[in-house]
């Protein structure tokens, strides 16, 4: 699942906003999930993910003031979970996760426990979640009387045991070929890239590939809550946040207390990841010609057409462009994909990508170069984009297995890029290491409902492009007692980080008070962006 990564992102391929098995807090060890341990080896995990959870709840978390250089200032806190490479040796090889917290802001009778967070990515930080409280976010202000925020670096990621695939330097440099071929020599080139790729995951990282799976980050999750010292775990997820939720529930549901998952990965076996990726190809597509439509209607402010299809030339015109001669030489139509690609995801990204697009047409190309081109002096932001880029691509192509065909690769991307052309064959490159990956590549958990699981509130905007709707209604379906709140005639990626009364209130009544609306409820959409 394409995550909007950092605009430095794209390597041969073409950003911004994820459970498992039962332990008890006491040291009491219950029996695995009903259907979580269909194998041996799930059996074997399964009782190294109590091993480890028992140890975690007995060590606790030493708490302190987090380094200076990961800028998170007091009163948030930070620590070390530690946690098995492989479950199914819970006494052999420990790696450590950075977590980070802060403190419910209401009284100690208010306080609900602790609500702990992820992202998305694969490959996305949760740390700065405690920022939320800092930063004094008003959706969150109720939320945060009754909670400690607590955020972590999942295995792989950041300060968690971080793992790299090429060079952070080469990885950012630009110009990157255009991900649409013009010919069978361009789709060998990219071929060759992405097999480069997968070899240089393995050369940098290959010790840890066999376990950057979601069932472990799932495991993982249910020892840091063993090591906060909660029975049950509140949890957020966004995004692959949801599907790491999903599939938590799935190995944990009795670990459970609330869950909110926004913004939902389709849990199907068949979608994850190679038909995943596909349907994203569509959303994209449509919400591209959304944002071009607003553009069109505000073409006051951006003078760049009072149409679609005027918008969509001048798009056509810049891309050409670029292709024959890169902006500033380095922005050519690898970058344009990569830095226009927040427009589709979020709204918040209109005004300023259109503002950018705007000021290029009127004669401004520094705007275009500032924006779309890699900062090479920001050193810790490149090693930040390439990790980002390594875990997603470790945890899709170990999530399950992939097509190894190339020609059912080209057949599909050649189809979809005649009607959604925009990011096909962008995605198609960034995922395609997973057709040469050099480690186990798994299958995928089967997500359901099991004994113990409670009512779960999913949210989704109904024209979300990096995850689509049907995913939303799929979870819906095999998480039992669930409610689905839909936000309509919206495509906004992370709708509860939006102000929408309607979203805000029920999130709200179901983290403060387990409330749920009797039936799935419908939201209009929260304001269009303003020029």
């Amino acid at each position: 699942m394409r995550e909007n990564r950092p605009k430095s992102r794209l390597l041969a391929l073409g950003s911004a906003g994820v459970l498992v098995t039962a332990t008890l807090i006491a040291g009491a060890v219950s029996a695995p999930a009903a259907g979580a341990a269909a194998r041996p080896s799930q059996d074997r995990e399964a009782k190294g993910a109590e091993i480890a959870a028992a140890r975690a709840a007995k060590a606790g978390i030493k708490w302190q003031d987090c380094p200076a250089d990961w800028g998170l200032a007091k009163p948030i806190q930070c620590g070390w979970v530690s946690v098995p490479l492989d479950y199914a040796r819970p006494n052999g090889k420990q790696i450590k996760l950075a977590v980070d917290r802060i403190g419910n802001t209401g009284t100690k009778k208010e306080r609900q426990g602790a609500l702990v967070y992820n992202p998305g990515g694969p490959g996305g930080s949760g740390m700065r979640f405690p920022t939320r409280v800092t930063n004094k976010n008003p959706i969150w202000a109720n939320v945060a009387k009754a909670y400690d925020f607590v955020g972590f670096d999942p295995r792989g990621v950041g300060h968690s045991t971080p793992i790299s695939c090429v060079d952070p330097q080469e990885f950012v440099k630009a110009p990157k070929m255009d991900p649409v071929p013009d010919s069978r020599a361009d789709k060998t080139a990219q071929r060759k890239l992405a097999r480069a790729y997968a070899d240089g995951c393995a050369e940098r990282s290959g010790w840890m590939l066999p376990h950057m799976t979601t069932p472990n980050t799932a495991r993982d999750l249910d020892v840091i809550r063993a090591a906060l010292g909660e029975k049950k775990l509140n949890y957020l997820g966004v995004s692959y946040g949801t599907y790491l939720g999903a599939v938590y529930g799935t190995l944990f549901p009795g670990h459970l207390r609330r869950m909110v998952v926004d913004s939902v990965v389709n849990p199907s076996r068949e979608k994850i990841w190679y038909q995943a990726n596909l349907d994203q190809d569509v959303a994209f597509e449509g919400r591209w010609k959304d944002w071009q439509d607003w553009v069109a209607a505000n073409d006051a402010a951006f003078h760049l057409g009072t149409t679609r299809a005027a918008v969509q030339a001048k798009w056509l015109k810049l891309r050409a462009t670029a292709k024959k001669h890169p902006i500033g030489g380095v922005v050519g139509p690898a970058e344009l994909i990569s830095f226009f690609q927040s427009a589709p995801y979020y709204d918040s990204s209109w005004v300023p990508v259109a503002t950018v697009f705007s000021k290029y047409v009127a004669g401004d190309t520094q705007a275009l170069v500032d924006a779309a081109a890699p900062d090479l002096s920001d050193t810790a932001g490149n090693i930040s984009a390439e990790n980002g880029n390594a875990v997603y691509t470790a945890v899709e192509c170990a999530d399950a297995k992939w097509p190894t065909s190339w020609q059912r690769w080209d057949r599909d991307n050649t189809r979809l890029h005649r009607d959604y052309p925009f990011l096909t064959w962008a995605n198609a490159w960034m995922n395609l290491p997973c057709a040469t990956w050099p480690a186990k590549q798994h299958t995928p958990v089967d997500v359901r409902t099991h004994k113990g699981l409670p009512k779960v509130l999913i949210v989704q905007s109904a024209r979300d492009a990096a995850t689509p709707y049907e995913g939303a209604v799929e979870l819906h379906k095999r998480f039992k007692g669930s409610r689905l709140i839909t936000e309509r005639n919206a495509g906004s990626h992370g709708v509860t980080g939006l102000v929408n009364p309607c979203v805000n209130q029920r999130v709200d009544a179901y983290l403060l008070g387990g409330e749920l609306d009797g039936k799935d409820v419908t939201c209009a959409p929260h304001a269009t962006p303003k020029p």
